[in-house]
């Protein structure tokens, strides 16, 4: 299988961490470019910086944008502690940051066979579009992480990535392009238990990757098991690295879609039209909707571990 070419946006972040794994697994990752949005952005890069070191590959890392469009953030720390990992012991980075430039990073990589894979706030993407607005129709696509047909996480109504800078998403959104969003109705479908996570997680070998992966499941499931009392977790930033590489396992329909920007209640709503037969329909995002949850699940932990 030939593997993609791929940026990966992201703020780093449990399941940004199992994202980049899997990404450079299945993917030819050329760059990583981080943003704020789970926790502050010299946090998110220095935990790009570590898992890239775990990983023992040389991808560059730029640092992007510290805050939202409009200013003002609020972190996801309740889910991923003040350092973006829930304080798992990785050794510091010993190499710089390539650039702290992600911006002109993005704008000087797009190419017919790139595709970005965002999975934080959409700050960086948006500041690249203000930039070059065609900048989205020279890549091969943009995979997003955000939003949902219905239902939200920090919100009764809106998905964290999108809620964080709403204005970014949105103009990320009206802009054309290849672009396939990855919201809370396709990435709750792939749960993943404590219990299954201990069993995949078992009789691997005793390396540092496999040793993370343990310890990243385990913190994140703790987590939310104290936030929500569940003992499940959803593969939210995973499924938008596969949706690019396994484009099979999903179904994607094109929708319209806009963000609410002003509700008291809805601000950071994804609103996706439903309405396939209405004379004006323009869809322009692909809005996944069902996910083949065994042969995801299962391509996620092939993915995860080394063998030595």
């Amino acid at each position: 299988m030939n593997q993609p070419t791929m940026i990966v946006d992201t703020d780093p972040g449990h399941d940004d961490a199992i994202a980049l794994i899997l990404a450079h697994h299945y993917a030819n990752v050329v760059g990583i470019t981080t943003v704020a949005g789970n926790t502050r952005i010299e946090d998110t890069t220095r935990n790009a910086q570590r898992l890239t070191q775990l990983l023992e590959v040389d991808t560059p890392v730029h640092k992007g944008s510290a805050l939202p469009l409009q200013g003002g953030a609020d972190f996801a720390t309740a889910v991923h502690g003040q350092d973006g990992l829930g304080g798992i012991e990785l050794p510091e980075p010993t190499r710089d940051i390539a650039s702290d430039s992600a911006i002109e990073y993005l704008l000087d990589m797009a190419a017919p066979d790139l595709w970005v894979v965002a999975i934080g706030p959409l700050t960086n993407i948006a500041h690249v579009l203000a930039r070059d607005p065609e900048w989205i129709r020279k890549i091969a696509g943009l995979s997003i992480m955000g939003g949902a047909t219905h239902g939200g996480n920090v919100t009764a109504s809106a998905e964290f990535n999108i809620y964080f800078d709403p204005e970014a998403a949105d103009r990320v959104f009206q802009a054309g392009g290849n672009v396939m969003l990855s919201g809370l109705n396709l990435t709750h479908q792939v749960q993943v238990s404590a219990e299954e996570a201990r069993t995949r997680c078992a009789g691997v070998p005793n390396t540092d990757q496999n040793e993370f992966v343990r310890l990243n499941f385990d913190r994140l499931i703790r987590t939310l098991a104290g936030l929500t009392g569940t003992d499940e977790v959803a593969m939210h930033d995973p499924v938008a690295v596969l949706a690019v590489t396994h484009p099979h396992l999903f179904q994607f329909q094109p929708r319209e879609i806009s963000v609410e920007l002003t509700g008291t209640l809805t601000r950071g709503m994804t609103v996706v039209d439903e309405r396939l037969r209405i004379k004006d329909f323009t869809p322009h995002v692909n809005v996944g909707y069902h996910a083949d949850v065994e042969s995801v699940k299962d391509t996620i932990f092939n993915g995860l571990f080394t063998t030595a």
